[in-house]
């Protein structure tokens, strides 16, 4: 079919990188050299054990025949900027290396005790040892992957995150036809959901209104951000170098209030946990926690700026989405708000945005300072706004009104100072890579970046759209937010396609 032929030319195109890039780690298993071959198994038992034990880490993708290396999907947007000079591709290759360091400490912590131990090398089961081993070996290896040609040629080409959708399952379910009984679909629940926001929203009987503020933390200008990212020094690739700590101080500053309607303990959000036994997390309410972390979009204005924009991600969690009655599609285990805050260079908010932890409900809501661009194809999931929102002075900061049990934003305000004695604490969305349990550490998420046991029985009803187990929960980076169409929380250039932004002077 001419729809599936652009994706089938990419995957040969990504197929044809994999084998070149897999002869380049043949070299490192064959090499002369003992250390660069004791690095090369390093890595292939550290992936076996990793496979074997089910423990694998899905937010970043794998770069094949680069085990040291992980991308997002903003990373592969960069691959052209990469290779145009030699400082682009070692800060292209050291963020790569960066990601996946990220992703084998956590790996590495929810190793099972006997699988840490059959790795080559790991004396006492010492898993500081293991990450360390990691460190210096990934350090080796890319120094040696950089130093040829070849290599990098192969390095730029292997780069490359597949989006969460099947083709093969698109094929079957005649995508091109029953796409056009989903679209009428989405456009009705895109109405329903609008019709909340034309109105003073209902509290259902018994329930109650809970307002839940961020923590209390010294007040941070607008000036002082627009500082921090002024300053921060951009690498080759046109990231801001931001510390930890600058980042935790943004994080606070532009966290939201959330106003919850409570009808009972499905309603109350906290902290995820491993329970003894449990197959899927726990919500423990007894302190409201809403995990965050930092994110970044690409912004090209068309007369030749290209930025990299820096976002918060808020992501609340509940216990459940109860049935409504009868055969209820969309019930099942754990529920959740993500709400993200795009910024633009002097500090002020310009776009906010929201989905349901499994990439459903994607709506926007933007400022004056950015306006929704037409969709190109009317027949396809594009930019659904039910709110915009004015200019967000100093000071203030959305208050996300939720629904009972669908969890559903029902209206978002905006509030000054301290609204609010319920506060949540913010944590790092990192922990729920690998969670304290009974048995040991363990990921919320599965390797396929899925939260087992959160299944809803709407995927028997979407697989046609090509979405795996649609309505499950989903780690970062693999929330695809469309049925019709492609289209994930996390596209580089999600944001850039569907607005046009004003990143011009500061409010006064």
């Amino acid at each position: 079919m001419k729809l599936l032929r652009p994706v089938a030319l990419a995957a040969l195109a990504a197929a044809a990188g994999c084998a070149t890039s897999d002869r380049s780690f043949d070299g490192h298993l064959e090499s002369q050299s003992a250390p660069r071959r004791a690095c090369a198994q390093w890595y292939r038992a550290l992936d076996e054990a990793t496979e074997a034990a089910g423990v694998g880490d899905a937010q970043y993708a794998r770069v094949a025949g680069f085990p040291y290396l992980r991308a997002d999907r903003l990373l592969a947007s960069l691959r052209e900027r990469a290779g145009a000079s030699e400082p682009a591709l070692q800060a292209f290759a050291e963020r790569l290396r960066d990601l996946d360091l990220e992703s084998r400490r956590y790996e590495i912590e929810n190793l099972p005790r006997e699988r840490l131990e059959s790795l080559p090398g790991v004396k006492g089961s010492s898993r500081d040892a293991a990450f360390r081993q990691t460190q210096d070996c990934s350090r080796l290896l890319r120094e040696i992957d950089l130093a040829k040609p070849a290599s990098r040629a192969a390095l730029l080409k292997a780069v490359y995150v597949p989006d969460d959708y099947s083709d093969a399952s698109r094929a079957l379910g005649l995508y091109p036809i029953s796409r056009l009984v989903f679209i009428a679909g989405v456009r009705r629940a895109e109405e329903e959901l609008a019709a909340a926001f034309r109105g003073e929203p209902k509290l259902p009987a018994g329930a109650s209104l809970v307002r839940y503020a961020p923590p209390l933390s010294p007040p941070m200008a607008r000036t002082a951000v627009a500082a921090i990212l002024g300053r921060a020094e951009l690498d080759a690739l046109g990231y801001p170098a931001l510390s930890e700590r600058e980042l935790a101080r943004i994080a606070a500053a532009y966290a939201p209030s959330f106003e919850v309607a409570v009808s009972a303990d499905y309603d109350r959000f906290g902290e995820l946990r491993w329970r003894r036994d449990a197959t899927v997390p726990s919500v423990d309410a007894s302190q409201a926690v809403v995990y965050v972390h930092p994110a970044y979009s690409r912004y090209r204005d068309g007369n030749g700026g290209d930025r990299i924009l820096l976002q918060m991600v808020y992501t609340t969690w509940f216990p459940e989405r109860p049935p409504s009655g009868g055969a209820d599609l969309l019930s099942g285990a754990l529920d959740g708000v993500v709400w993200r805050v795009t910024l633009a260079p002097d500090g002020e908010p310009v776009l906010y945005d929201s989905i349901h932890p499994c990439g459903c409900y994607h709506q926007f809501f933007p400022t004056p300072r950015a306006r929704p661009r037409p969709a190109p194809d009317p027949a396809e999931e594009w930019a659904f706004v039910p709110q915009t929102l004015p200019r967000v002075a100093e000071g203030e900061r959305p208050v996300v009104r939720i629904a009972s049990r669908t969890h559903y934003i029902e209206n978002v305000g905006l509030v000054r100072g301290a609204d609010s004695v319920a506060r949540y604490a913010l944590r790092d969305y990192g922990e729920l890579r690998s969670l304290a349990g009974p048995g040991g550490r363990r990921s919320a998420f599965g390797p396929d970046g899925l939260i087992a046991g959160t299944e809803r029985a709407e995927r028997f009803l979407f697989w046609p759209m090509g979405i795996e187990s649609a309505g499950a929960m989903r780690q970062w980076g693999r929330q695809a937010t469309a049925f019709v169409g492609r289209r994930h929380f996390d596209d580089a250039d999600l944001i850039e396609r569907r607005f046009e932004l004003d990143l011009g002077e500061p409010l006064q």
